[in-house]
């Protein structure tokens, strides 16, 4: 619900921030600033809204209080629409109470509702005057209105249009759906207000531009082959397909060619064929990229930590029996490793022999166990 208020005492006031408004029936009411300042005047010429009928003003910004009382009156929204449905449902009235809007200072309530005809509720308002002790007002809405309050998801994955920009709802007919050549489905052409989706007439008239040069009136073309059938119409390739009987085929034949064979079986000719022209194949960009998936490892950074791991475990294992004297080139490396720290770490040991050979596996097992590790 959206109003145009006039800001006399020229307070400041920025989109989004919470003011007291004037009512036509009395009271105050609090809304949310959406707009200011020479955006106010074209919404005005585009409402075809003069200034001078924009009389409601702005009283000053909400308070604490008059925030709270707001939230307070917001919150029983829910609850007195179901009871207010309860209370139509006893009196057997062909009606749907969509939603009910609470005034800011909880003195008034304008409940929406949707009906086929005319509806007599004198005694419902008595009923729900007695039972709410507020101000009571009805007002009928529309099923494309009735959705825009209550908003939702389209099957686009988006957001309403009419509950967030569309404001004016104008006649969507099946034709719409017939010049863009969508089938005929109601349960797919339908909104969530139960009639033809609004974004039907988006691209109508681009469509409407592009069937100027399409002809309307072939269905078949003579040919030697046989009657050809059209099939399909492809609007902006400027493509019309057409089947041979008997063959599953569908045969593209560009407009202007249509044209011509028209105009030679209007002369009571015939041609030996549609001319059996292929579709136009669209260039298909090259990439500048290539796929690299595989190539590289997800466990990459792992690798070192795994190698340490390895080596750790072969450490633990017993050396491999040597044949005919030889010794593997790793071997000699840890024994290299070996005489480098027993001479860094332990200079004097008295249990090295004098003259600095390296002790034999098995003379002294605390030595053989012990490694550099990098």
């Amino acid at each position: 619900r959206k109003d145009f208020y006039l800001n006399i005492d020229n307070i400041y006031l920025e989109n989004g921030e919470l003011v007291v408004t004037e009512t036509t029936t009395g009271g105050f009411d609090v809304g949310h600033v959406s707009i200011t300042g020479e955006l106010v005047r074209m919404q005005l010429v585009k409402k075809h809204v003069k200034e001078a009928d924009v009389t409601k003003k702005i009283f000053r910004k909400a308070s604490p209080s008059d925030v709270d009382k707001w939230k307070a009156a917001k919150e029983q929204e829910w609850e007195t629409m179901h009871k207010a449905r309860k209370l139509a449902l006893d009196l057997n009235l062909s009606m749907k109470i969509s939603d009910v809007d609470y005034q800011g200072d909880k003195t008034k309530a304008t409940f929406y509702y949707t009906a086929e005809g005319r509806v007599d509720f004198r005694e419902l308002i008595k009923k729900m005057a007695e039972s709410f002790r507020i101000r009571i007002e009805m007002r009928q809405i529309g099923m494309r209105q009735e959705a825009s309050r209550l908003g939702g998801i389209g099957s686009c994955g988006r957001e309403l249009c009419c509950s967030t920009w569309l404001t004016d709802f104008k006649t969507v007919s099946t034709s719409a759906a017939r010049y863009q050549n969508l089938s005929l489905n109601t349960l797919k052409l339908a909104g969530q207000c139960g009639k033809l989706k609004c974004c039907l007439n988006y691209e109508l008239d681009s469509y409407m531009d592009a069937l100027k040069d399409i002809p309307d009136d072939v269905h078949i073309l003579r040919t030697e082959k046989g009657d050809a059938r059209l099939q399909k119409t492809d609007i902006f390739k400027k493509l019309m397909w057409f089947s041979y009987p008997k063959e599953e085929n569908w045969v593209p034949v560009p407009i202007k060619h249509v044209r011509e064979i028209q105009a030679i079986n209007k002369s009571g000719e015939t041609v030996p064929d549609l001319g059996e022209s292929k579709e136009p194949e669209v260039a298909v960009k090259a990439f500048d990229y290539e796929n690299v998936v595989g190539q590289d490892s997800l466990t990459r950074l792992d690798d070192r930590a795994n190698r340490n791991k390895r080596n750790n475990n072969n450490r633990n294992k017993p050396k491999p029996a040597l044949e005919n004297g030889q010794k593997p080139i790793v071997q000699v490396t840890k024994v290299v490793t070996q005489i480098v720290q027993v001479k860094t770490v332990q200079p004097n040991n008295p249990d090295r022999p004098a003259d600095g050979t390296v002790p034999r596996e098995g003379g002294n097992p605390s030595r053989r166990n012990h490694h550099r590790r990098n």
